[in-house]
């Protein structure tokens, strides 16, 4: 029986990663770590309380910031067995599709979930196989046991308690992809192992956005100028102002008894939040989704299961750990399986991709559409190769069939998974088994995952007949508990239907065949709605990538308000290359004529744009950190080239 949580106190912490300061101009985000210190200057830091912590990859550059909440800690030994969670009456037993009429699916029993904290699972992990490689960073030359992570995680733990952070803080890290990414495996385990939130942020919010995203989690801090809470800042790299330094840090927690650790580990619940997950922002302000260690860690291992992964795979992981694709899709999938993560560069290199493939003999890639279109687009070295190079998911954004066909023929992934989530749902709602047929990948996002239901609703809440498009929605165990905070967005995505199951609407429209493969074909706020019909930004858009002379890279269609008609299909175009002139690239009317062949009048573009043109103002496809494109940015701009013309 786990023991009551550690007493409240009030415990506030920031890491922040400052260069020398010869290299401080070129500091991630040096901007935001100048104001936070000069907010922070003078406040002490309380040490009246104790955390634990087991955590993932070493000096991450990162900002932490810790503000009081209630919450229990975590710990584990490597003895601990492995708890089963009763099934509730809503899972059933079987992966079996029922004949039905209506789009209503439920997933299978098995594998069977699995009731561990974070920190467990790592010890069970090291129990099985603490020798085993862990993970790899190739451009550090980084190369962790199971062991040497535990161990690592268990002495930043340390470190915290000797700084006072206890659990049911909230830490935050703001990092990219950077030398030191290591730290935040190391950290979420740490951090894990006291019972504290985690928030990853990023660097693509910027300062300001990070400051504002930071500003939620923290009790005291109202604004960018107010940083109430904030009692102090450690240096990952370099030195600042007198904060102390990360090695200082690790130095302080070696004084505090592994007794103490365990005991703070030990009143953490695998139901508590661990994790405030920022959504992408594809449509606006991120959102914070509160997930527990149950969320997380079951979502990994029914993944794992789809890909028929086992401890021999190794994943070439380019999404950022600060996304749940990098986060549970990559680290954690590796993790309750047993196996390898190669983390290939510090952030997205299509060479550096290849390279680890080839030099690590990975067995499985990762990545969002634009990471496959862009390794696709260069030319392999002549030694590369890509023998074992089996499976891996594409997943973040919608895929071009003509992109999937080339993952297989010229990558070799025959076994790859198309796959669908969502932060809030930790994230993967729906995944193919590795074994499906090509046609099948190509064409859907495959089932429903064991113990998740899912369903399709028309506008009036009620479930559409098979082969009828409507909002996709989720219920089960994967499910946040809510957004951060956030009291109202919360109650308008997870609405309680009569008998008492509560429901995740996605915003997401989709489509399930008679054997419960699903098939996304839009979002809500994407759809383009002209003259009364429904146009899909998708189908538009693998028209025009599909174009004969194979000039188009990527197409992200928007749609333009239009007096007449409501809106009209917008097409922004990236080409796979400089035009050497003008008269080198296709024509709009050349264009409009490919779409309409297919597709019909009323779905060919109105307004063709080029990035890299003076009159958008950009030279790349506006995405989040994740990958997703921004498409409210592209109809803004659209907005404001049309209404110039």
């Amino acid at each position: 029986m786990r023991p009551i949580a550690l007493s409240r106190i009030q415990s506030n912490l920031i890491f922040r990663d400052i260069a020398p300061p010869s290299q401080q101009g070129q500091a991630l985000n040096s901007g935001l770590a100048d104001e936070l210190v000069t907010m922070a200057k003078g406040r002490e830091i309380t040490s009246s309380s104790m955390l634990g912590a087991q955590g993932w990859v070493e000096k991450f550059c990162a900002v932490f910031i810790v503000a009081d909440v209630n919450c229990g800690c975590i710990m584990a030994s490597s003895n601990t067995t492995i708890r089963r969670l009763q099934q509730t009456t809503h899972h059933i037993t079987s992966d079996v599709v029922e004949p039905t009429t209506l789009s209503l699916v439920h997933g299978g029993a098995e594998p069977a979930l699995v009731d561990l904290t974070l920190g467990e699972l790592l010890d069970e992990q090291c129990a099985l196989r603490g020798d085993k490689t862990c993970l790899v960073v190739p451009w550090t030359g980084a190369r962790w046991s199971y062991s040497e992570l535990q161990h690592r995680s268990r002495s930043l733990a340390k470190a915290m308690l000797a700084l006072g952070v206890r659990g049911g803080d909230r830490v935050g890290i703001l990092a990219g992809n950077c030398e030191d990414t290591y730290t935040a495996t190391e950290a979420q385990y740490a951090l894990d192992h006291s019972g504290c939130k985690l928030l990853f942020a990023q660097e693509a919010y910027g300062n300001y956005n990070n400051t504002q995203l930071l500003a939620e989690i923290t009790p005291n801090l109202s604004n960018r100028n107010n940083l109430g809470s904030l009692k102090s800042l450690v240096m990952i790299k370099g030195l600042l102002n007198g904060f102390p330094t990360y090695d200082e840090l690790i130095d302080a927690g070696a004084l505090i008894p592994n007794e103490v650790l365990k005991a703070a580990s030990m009143a953490v619940s695998p139901h508590d939040i661990c994790n405030l997950q920022y959504t992408s922002g594809s449509t606006g302000q991120p959102k914070a989704a509160m997930l527990t260690h149950h969320n997380m860690i079951n979502n990994a291992h029914s993944i794992g299961h789809r890909m028929s992964f086992t401890p021999a795979d190794i994943l070439c992981c380019p999404p950022p750990l600060f996304h749940c694709f990098g986060l549970v899709l990559g680290l954690l999938v590796c993790i309750t399986h047993g196996s390898t993560i190669v983390l290939p560069s510090p952030s997205f290199s299509a060479p550096a991709v290849l390279s680890a493939i080839s030099s690590e003999n990975c067995t499985a890639l990762h990545g969002v559409p634009a990471m496959f279109e862009e390794l696709l687009s260069i030319p392999r070295p002549p030694t590369w190769s890509c023998p074992n190079l089996r499976t891996g998911i594409v997943a973040g954004a919608p895929v071009p069939v003509p992109l999937m066909e080339r993952m297989v023929e010229e990558l070799n992934m025959r076994e790859f998974t198309s796959s669908y989530g969502l932060t809030e749902a930790s994230p993967t709602c729906f995944n193919a088994h590795a074994g499906d047929s090509i046609h099948r990948k190509l064409t859907s996002v495959g089932r429903v995952l064991p113990h998740l239901r899912s369903k399709i609703v028309d506008r009036n809440g009620n479930i559409v007949p098979v082969g009828t498009r409507g909002e996709l929605c989720m219920a089960g165990y994967s499910l946040q508990k809510g957004y951060w905070n956030n009291p109202d967005k919360t109650r308008e995505v997870m609405i309680r239907d009569e008998q008492g199951v509560v429901w995740l609407h996605t915003g997401d429209e989709a489509v399930f065949d008679e054997e419960g493969y699903c098939t996304i074909t839009g979002r809500f706020k994407d759809i383009i709605i002209r003259g009364g019909e429904n146009i899909y930004p998708l189908e538009v858009e693998s028209r025009l990538v599909a174009h004969p002379t194979g000039l188009i890279l990527r197409a992200a269609v928007v749609g333009i308000p239009h007096p007449k008609y409501g809106e009209v299909v917008g097409a922004f175009l990236l080409p796979s290359a400089p035009f050497p002139s003008q008269d080198a690239r296709p024509t709009d009317d050349e264009l409009r004529a490919w779409v309409r062949e297919v597709l019909g009048r009323h779905k060919a573009p109105a307004h063709i744009f080029w990035f890299g043109d003076a009159e958008t103002g950009m030279r790349e496809v506006p995405q989040t950190g994740s990958g997703k494109v921004k498409k409210h940015v592209l109809r803004d701009v659209a907005g404001r080239i049309v209404g110039g013309r």
